[in-house]
C-alpha cells in the first residue's frame, strides 16, 4: 500500500505535465496578427486627399532607429530591418520583458 502512495506523487506530476502540454498544444494553432511599425505621423484630411503617387509622409522616427514589433496590437519587441531573399524581415534586437508587457496591459 505504501508503494502505491510513494508512486502517486510521480503519477500525479506526470498527469499534470501531460495536461499542461495538451493545453499549450491547443494554443499553438491560434492565429495572431503580427505587424512591424516603421513610424507614425498625424496629417490633416485635406493633406491625405491631396496625396498622389510620389507623395511623402514624414514619420516620427529617425532613420536607423529600431522598428517596433506588435502582436495583436501589443508591443513585443524591437529590431532592425533586414533583407532576406529579396524580402524584408526584422531581426529582433530587444524583446520587451514579460513584466513590461503586463504593465502595459492596463494602458
Amino acid at each position: 500500500m505504501n508503494e502505491m502512495n510513494d508512486n502517486a506523487p510521480a503519477a500525479a506530476t506526470a498527469t499534470q505535465g501531460s495536461a499542461q502540454e495538451r493545453g499549450i498544444d491547443l494554443l499553438l494553432d491560434i492565429p495572431l496578427q503580427v505587424s512591424v511599425e516603421v513610424g507614425r505621423s498625424r496629417i490633416l484630411v485635406r493633406d491625405l486627399l491631396q496625396m498622389q503617387e510620389g507623395s511623402l509622409i514624414e514619420l516620427d522616427k529617425l532613420a536607423g532607429e529600431p522598428l517596433d514589433l506588435y502582436v495583436n496590437s501589443r508591443l513585443i519587441a524591437r529590431g532592425e530591418a533586414v533583407v532576406v531573399n529579396d524580402k524584408f524581415g526584422l531581426r529582433l534586437t530587444d524583446v520587451v520583458s514579460p513584466t513590461e508587457r503586463i504593465e502595459k496591459l492596463g494602458s
